[in-house]
């Protein structure tokens, strides 16, 4: 899905609002029709966040209706995300990975740039090492590959990545993470 949102929105969207579109997306239901829960929002740092709709819209991606009750409902307008062939039930396990993607679960307060960046990442490890080329994880993530490196040093100063490196002759990034029972976080900002 992840990979699908890097194609299926603009270049410009943000990283806030490609993590609203990927819960609307693993959250709507057969006719594109998604209810998100204030509390969820809040959780995401994303309650009240009205731009990020307005974003989303503008891009021709929804159609959210004002929130006057404890949710936030929308309609997907992506024909593609109204004919899933992944059952509902995959989709929502698949939205409760991307909220807390282990092995990479970002400490309480992080951003919504670094909990995506987190999750990219997470979606491209396996048994504690993880790659990519650059130029992928700048789309997926909605940044620049100058400010991808500037995550995964933020990365590795809260402790959720051991080291990364950029291997030029292949534009790929690597990374390590913290061995298992190590400590892997910290509180935001140390």
């Amino acid at each position: 899905m992840l990979t699908y949102l890097g194609v299926a929105l603009p270049r410009f969207s943000s990283p806030a609002a490609r993590l609203l579109a990927l819960q609307c997306a693993l959250r709507a239901d057969g006719r594109g029709r998604v209810r998100l829960p204030s509390g969820l929002l809040r959780s995401m740092r994303l309650h009240g966040r009205a731009e990020l709709w307005s974003e989303l819209e503008h891009a021709g991606w929804l159609r959210c209706s004002l929130p006057l009750r404890p949710h936030v409902e929308a309609r997907l307008l992506d024909a593609d995300m109204q004919t899933q062939t992944s059952g509902r039930r995959a989709r929502a396990r698949a939205a409760h990975w991307a909220l807390r993607p282990a092995p990479l679960v970002t400490p309480h307060g992080m951003s919504p740039t670094v909990q995506l960046t987190a999750l990219v990442l997470a979606a491209h490890t396996s048994a504690g090492f993880g790659s990519a080329e650059l130029d992928v994880l700048a789309r997926l993530g909605g940044q620049s590959p100058q400010q991808v490196e500037d995550l995964l040093d933020q990365l590795v100063r809260c402790r959720l990545l051991v080291a990364w490196q950029r291997l030029r002759e292949h534009d790929e990034i690597c990374w390590r993470l913290p061995e298992r029972g190590a400590p892997s976080s910290a509180a935001p900002g140390k």
